[in-house]
């Protein structure tokens, strides 16, 4: 669009769908992780491995939330 000489505008909206449809594919993929991945280790007897996927889950968290 912008090689095209696109009106600034229309470029800066398409950008904010983009940012938007990242955001919800975020998301998605974030949703299963916890449905898999940190729910099997939620449920393991072993507790490094919970601290250990509670502490990448607060990371994780930390960086989606600050994009």
């Amino acid at each position: 669009m912008i090689e095209d000489d696109r009106y600034c505008v229309d470029v800066l909206m398409q950008l904010a769908a983009a940012r938007a449809a990242l955001g919800k594919a975020g998301g998605v993929v974030l949703r299963a992780h916890v449905d898999t991945c940190v729910s099997t280790a939620f449920a393991s007897d072993d507790p490094a491995e919970r601290e250990a996927k509670a502490a990448e889950l607060a990371k994780v968290f930390e960086r989606y939330m600050a994009s």
